[in-house]
């Protein structure tokens, strides 16, 4: 009976999801680049459908090719110490792409700070550079997922 059980179970793993990394269903705005040896081939907007600490599905608005690198600017649902908006910046490789849903495996990761700064004394349009957030603590504030 034993026996039984580790087979079905062995069965369900295999017929079932492998990826290794837990998706959360989020829809967020994103910005993407199309790259290939360093120059941008094409941009666009588009919305997240899934995300994984290994990569993510998205939605480009239109069809883009497998085996391509790609810079996706997602916009974080998170202020970082209630105040400044952030952005996930993933760079990695287009592994599938199926009408206009597109797989990418992250190759980097990174939050940064969106950049809006809020002295009115600065001219419109200046905004500060995005900051890297290299401190292990700022992740942990950042909030979970569920």
């Amino acid at each position: 009976m034993g026996r039984e059980k580790q087979n079905v179970e062995a069965v369900d793993t295999i017929a079932g999801d492998r990826r290794e990394d837990r998706r959360y269903g989020i829809h967020l705005d994103v910005k993407w680049k199309l790259i290939r040896r360093r120059r941008v081939l094409d941009a666009g907007i588009g919305k997240t459908v899934d995300l994984s600490s290994g990569g993510l599905l998205f939605d480009p608005g239109r069809h883009l090719p497998e085996g391509l690198n790609v810079e996706l600017s997602i916009t974080w649902p998170v202020l970082l110490h209630n105040v400044a908006p952030l952005q996930l910046v993933v760079s990695g490789r287009i592994v599938r792409a199926s009408g206009r849903q597109v797989a990418v495996r992250s190759v980097q990761h990174e939050f940064r700070t969106a950049g809006v700064h809020s002295d009115r004394s600065m001219p419109m349009g200046n905004t500060r550079t995005p900051a890297v957030l290299t401190n292990p603590a700022i992740y942990a504030s950042l909030g979970k997922m569920q």
